[in-house]
């Protein structure tokens, strides 16, 4: 089988760090080509060995042989371009949050299906078998009927000057960088969506964004949970599982790459821990994955019903931390 063709529509920080290194590595798939606005595309494509260099998002697009894209756009720009580069026929890896609003990330998963594409959030932490683990765990019994779940994701934002992250109409805060995963992991381990949520935030005088928001979610059925992501805490991406009987704790949750790839499950019933570690490339499981959804025309992991919901308690949270109420989620 033919490896997938690749492009990256931008020169991001998060493309060159971790993308497009996994794209080298991954068994399935091949980047042809990248986009700018500028003239740094040519300097970015030299440094990697990309061969086709664009200074503009559009001629990406129009190149025929591209079949899979790669958006890591501020989020303010992701509807836009998800939306031509379905209309191309390009099937879309984008970053997450995929979209600003829950009305934005359905038509956006609407028009993919309507162009037969394949769409994926890249919420690439659900990849790494550590999770799939944690799960087994779960079914299994071990820790219990499960009560409540904590998450929590931070990092200090050194520098606050004209940062994406410091912009309000440019997606930036701390819940829409980070707190999305908290939310998406609550979400994917209980295989089920919250009733109600109460978000309260502290926010930046300058900008409105959120620095920090701490959210509490009644997930139904006597379980709780409950996230907080920063910019002004110390770098942290972790959750625990808490059960009737024990716990599971995953202190390297949503980067485990910096932790050498190793994820790590701790498991305590009583006074007896187990701690296990699981491998894996984070990053190039993303790209593999994607690339063999393409191949064998599958379903991604990060479906866009999972996308979909997922915005929709991100929005709610927005609108407790506005209201400071309760905001139960239809």
């Amino acid at each position: 089988m033919e490896n997938i063709r690749w492009g990256v529509l931008s020169t991001a920080n998060i493309a060159q760090q971790q993308l497009i290194p996994a794209m080298g590595r991954a068994s399935n798939a091949e980047l042809i080509a990248i986009s700018s606005r500028g003239s740094q595309v040519y300097e970015v494509a030299s440094k990697f060995g990309i061969s086709r260099a664009y200074e503009s998002y559009e001629e990406l697009l129009h190149d025929p042989d591209i079949e899979a894209i790669y958006i890591p756009l501020p989020n303010n720009l992701h509807k836009e371009w998800v939306i031509k580069a379905a209309k191309q026929g390009k099937h879309i890896l984008c970053e997450k949050p995929v979209a600003l609003t829950t009305g934005d990330a359905e038509e956006m998963v609407e028009i993919c299906r309507e162009n037969n594409v394949k769409f994926m959030e890249a919420f690439m932490y659900q990849l790494h078998p550590q999770h799939k683990r944690v799960k087994e765990i779960i079914s299994s019994g071990e820790i219990g009927d499960i009560k409540l779940i904590k998450s929590s994701h931070s990092f200090f934002l050194e520098s606050r000057v004209n940062k994406i992250k410091m912009d309000k109409a440019m997606g930036g805060g701390s819940l829409y960088d980070v707190g999305c995963y908290s939310i998406h992991a609550i979400r994917y381990l209980l295989d089920s969506e919250p009733v109600s949520v109460q978000c309260f935030a502290e926010l930046d005088p300058e900008t409105g964004v959120d620095l920090s928001t701490f959210g509490y979610l009644n997930m139904g059925g006597g379980v709780r949970a409950m996230f907080d992501c920063s910019f002004d805490m110390t770098r942290r991406n972790e959750y625990e599982v808490i059960g009737t009987k024990g716990t599971i704790r995953v202190p390297f949750a949503f980067r485990p790459d910096n932790n050498g790839g190793v994820g790590k499950v701790i498991t305590q019933v009583a006074d007896i821990i187990r701690e296990e570690n699981v491998y894996g490339d984070l990053y190039r499981l993303e790209v593999e994955h994607f690339s063999n959804v393409i191949q064998t025309n599958g379903d991604p992991e990060v479906t866009g019903i999972s996308t979909i919901n997922n915005m929709r308690v991100i929005e709610a949270c927005y609108q407790s931390i506005q209201t400071g109420e309760l905001v139960e989620i239809k």
